[in-house]
């Protein structure tokens, strides 16, 4: 079943969303989940759209673990913005793919460099997602 979010709907849930993890970063987010039971925490999971297993996951690798993700998206001429409001399931996956990468340093290197755009295919979890964005017309910087 999808849902169509109205703005401000879709706003309060952002920053919904923004406050958790301004309040996971002040304290330790494994310390946090360990005082929730799994009812607890498949509420949590739900509420933001993940499965507990990805919520887990998220959590584990920190709040900054896909912060890469959005800089490759706007160097590869891709507005994540956009990808986040017309394809919400996309985006998180990819925040996920990239949140659990072992290639971080590689990335950060070729971010700094500017060689992204070509080399990101050779090592990135979401280069299949990220090349099918580049196709869409709809959610390119430069329409």
């Amino acid at each position: 079943m999808t849902l169509s979010l109205t703005e401000p709907v879709r706003h309060t849930m952002q920053q919904i969303l923004s406050w958790f993890a301004q309040s996971f970063e002040s304290s330790t987010e494994a310390d946090m989940l360990a005082t929730l039971d799994q009812t607890q925490i498949n509420a949590l999971a739900e509420d933001c759209g993940l499965s507990p297993h990805q919520l887990l996951a998220l959590v584990k690798a920190g709040p900054h673990a896909a912060d890469e993700m959005p800089e490759v998206m706007r160097a590869l001429n891709i507005d994540p913005a956009e990808v986040d409001f017309q394809m919400r399931q996309t985006f998180r996956g990819m925040q996920i793919a990239c949140a659990e990468c072992a290639s971080k340093d590689q990335c950060r290197r070729d971010l700094k460099s500017g060689a992204i755009g070509k080399a990101f295919v050779d090592y990135c979890n979401n280069a299949e997602s990220l090349n099918a964005l580049r196709a869409n017309p709809e959610v390119l910087l430069d329409r």
